[in-house]
């Protein structure tokens, strides 16, 4: 399974230059059985990220533009009258996907955002009043703009407390610029690529995730720094509960990328920013990013 897991690495940085750490986070999230959300502004390479790790998977993909007009139903699904049978039949939505992008969704209003609570949380979705299970494994990467304010909806806290973490690929060195424009000479595309694990080698490896060992002094160290952004003077709003979980669920899955069957304080460190910063609502327009890198060093070490 560990040698799947490097070839899945391998596979996707064909098509994602440079970005090494951007990838093993979407293997945690993925791995973790949460969701992650990608804040960056376009044309760097977000959807090809979401593609990329679809077919290495061997999965299904669907996207969703996320735009003002969008509805629910266009989400979901919706039953449709068929005038033949006499019956109404159900035609499912983009959301019956292993591997789901919803791009730029804080474009997408209140109401339609709300459609993929359920769906992320209980891999589900309720139709007139039946409810229907989504494909296993069911990962969502939700994109969204960080400097285009007309026209968005910001997510409200319960929307992004469901994303396991959030991070930004962010623009390529010039070097990785310069690699990405031969490879594109060359052919390289997504097409190109060969699944390297099935999506059942992926529910097994969530499975094997989960039974990384976080000691007792490391989930004291969770909860001091989680209970730390509640008593915080610049937070408004601190992590939740879930966002505990989220946390222990996410170094598991670092740890088991590292080949470790344990986990460590460093694990903490370095996806601490990542796990709960965006569940922050820091007071005074301060960056919740610095605040939660602040707290990591004023946080007893076990």
């Amino acid at each position: 399974m560990r040698d799947s897991i490097e070839q899945l690495t391998q596979n996707l940085g064909r098509t994602i230059v440079g970005k090494a750490e951007a990838i093993r986070l979407v293997l945690v999230a993925l791995l973790s059985g949460g969701h992650a959300l990608l804040e960056d502004v376009p044309g760097v390479g977000k959807t090809l990220l979401a593609k990329s790790l679809a077919r290495s998977i061997d999965g299904q993909f669907q996207r969703i533009q996320c735009t003002p007009d969008l509805l629910p139903t266009d989400v979901t699904g919706t039953n449709i009258w068929n005038p033949r049978t006499g019956e109404f039949e159900f035609s499912p939505g983009p959301v019956f996907a292993n591997v789901l992008l919803a791009d730029e969704i804080n474009r997408a209003t209140p109401r339609t955002q709300s459609a993929l609570l359920e769906v992320m949380e209980e891999h589900q979705v309720t139709v007139d009043g039946v409810s229907r299970l989504v494909p296993s494994p069911f990962f969502v990467i939700a994109t969204q703009n960080p400097v285009e304010y007309q026209g968005t909806f910001p997510l409200p806290e319960a929307q992004m407390d469901r994303f396991a973490l959030s991070l930004s690929l962010g623009y390529p060195t010039e070097t990785e610029e310069l690699q990405m424009l031969q490879r594109l000479q060359q052919g390289t595309s997504v097409d190109e690529l060969k699944p390297t694990l099935s999506l059942a080698d992926v529910v097994e490896l969530r499975r094997l995730c989960a039974q990384v060992r976080v000691e007792r002094p490391l989930q004291q160290y969770i909860l001091d720094l989680i209970r730390a952004t509640r008593q915080d003077e610049e937070i408004i709003l601190g992590v939740s509960p879930r966002g505990s979980v989220a946390l222990q669920r996410a170094i598991q899955a670092l740890a088991f990328l590292e080949g470790r069957d344990y986990a460590i304080p460093d694990d903490v460190k370095f996806l601490a920013p990542h796990v709960l910063s965006h569940r922050l609502i820091p007071a005074g327009g301060r960056r919740a990013r610095g605040i939660v890198e602040r707290l990591l060093r004023s946080t007893p070490i076990p």
